[in-house]
């Protein structure tokens, strides 16, 4: 056995997500460990260089965490023929530029999604990058997330039967700013900065819903500005021209079958009351389920209890007692890191990897399909894309 070195540029990386999920849980878990196993038995360890605008920070963190190199030109660092990766979890709105710069540098490309702000600089990456011939991919956190695993296994198991129906619930309040401290930055409610949650979560539902249930066949959105005016992370108060939730309804292919109907409800103005932040329940003619982040519960058929409608009587039964928990049968280790273990090896040792960036197109498709069913108020339909 041997081990390999895999040069890696990771841009973006002082924000909450890139520096928690992708650099220390991620890239410095796997370096902890030892690097990332081959098929053969050897190691690759990634050896990363952070680049950020802001030389103090980066250097700081580089030095928490014990990586030597960091740097503020992006240039330079595509420049290295030894780095051949390039990450980018940074503003959608400069990802496009960078992940071009990239292609045209020869680097293999991983990215947060959104990959763009819109399908045409989306398609355009892809194909850039199919002609460069580099390995691409994109990151699709949520379906390595344990709740959502159980979900997929209780599918492929055969426990739904045929799936009716599926319920998504995500969101939390995000304080406004005047009275309590705001925990999203508040480029996130400017428009023109590159905000909304349409934006920011459709790509999500995209991925999760064409890789759990069935391909997105068309959808009904309508979003919403429910707070008008917050306040910056220097108190300034500010208009907010960015949707802050958005109540969407797709269809999705069922073979035969009538479609599968999909509802995802995302709101940054909304108190939790259920299991998690995120919550999909899935219906089906044999048998129920509902997923949060971590935690997944069933009802099966024999199992569903039988109530009556009765306003004028307090209910009898408590519905949270009919459900059982699904059993962690694996361990799972962190979403994040899963998928950059496969990406690695995707590079390394031309692995299967399927989240490609015409993936991370079909998510930013979406985002404007649903933003058009809002304007024109009507049902949208989701044409292929060109592979």
């Amino acid at each position: 056995m041997s081990q390999k070195r895999l040069g890696l540029i990771m841009h973006g990386v002082t924000g909450r997500m890139g520096m928690n999920q992708h650099l220390i849980r991620s890239i410095v878990a796997i370096r902890q460990q030892g690097g990332v196993v081959l098929s053969n038995g050897d190691r690759v360890m990634p050896d990363p260089i952070l680049i950020g605008r802001n030389a103090e920070k980066i250097a700081a963190l580089a030095k928490a965490h014990g990586i030597e190199r960091w740097g503020t030109d992006v240039d330079a660092a595509l420049a290295n023929p030894e780095d051949t990766v390039f990450f980018d979890a940074g503003t959608t709105q400069m990802r496009p530029d960078l992940v071009k710069q990239a292609i045209a540098a020869g680097k293999h490309i991983y990215c947060e999604k959104p990959v763009a702000t819109g399908l045409e600089q989306a398609l355009e990456l892809y194909q850039l990058a199919k002609q460069a011939g580099i390995k691409h991919g994109v990151v699709q956190d949520k379906l390595f997330l344990p709740g959502l695993q159980k979900l997929a296994m209780l599918r492929k198991s055969g426990f739904f039967g045929r799936i009716l129906s599926v319920r998504g619930e995500f969101g939390y309040w995000v304080f406004e700013g005047d009275l309590q401290p705001i925990q999203r930055p508040s480029w996130n409610y400017r428009e023109e900065d590159g905000g909304g949650i349409i934006l920011d979560m459709i790509c999500h539902w995209r991925y999760v819903l064409d890789n759990l249930f069935g391909a997105v066949k068309s959808v009904s959105c309508i979003g919403a500005t429910h707070i008008p005016e917050r306040w910056d992370e220097q108190g300034r108060k500010y208009q907010a021209t960015a949707d802050d939730a958005a109540y969407a309804t797709f269809e999705l292919d069922n073979g035969d079958a009538p479609p599968i109907i999909a509802q995802m409800n995302s709101s940054w103005c909304t108190r939790v009351r259920r299991d998690d932040l995120v919550t999909f329940h899935v219906d089906g003619t044999h048998g129920s389920a509902v997923a949060g982040l971590t935690d997944c519960v069933s009802q099966a058929r024999v199992n569903t209890p039988k109530p009556v409608w009765n306003p004028d009587v307090k209910q009898p039964f408590n519905f949270f007692d009919h459900w059982q928990n699904v059993p962690d049968s694996v361990v799972f280790d962190n979403g994040f890191k899963t998928q950059w273990e496969l990406f690695i090896r995707h590079v390394c040792e031309d692995a299967p990897y399927r989240w490609d960036l015409l993936e991370g197109a079909k998510g930013v498709q979406l985002v404007e399909l649903a933003q058009q069913s809002w304007k024109a108020r009507r049902w949208v339909d989701v044409p292929a894309l060109p592979a």
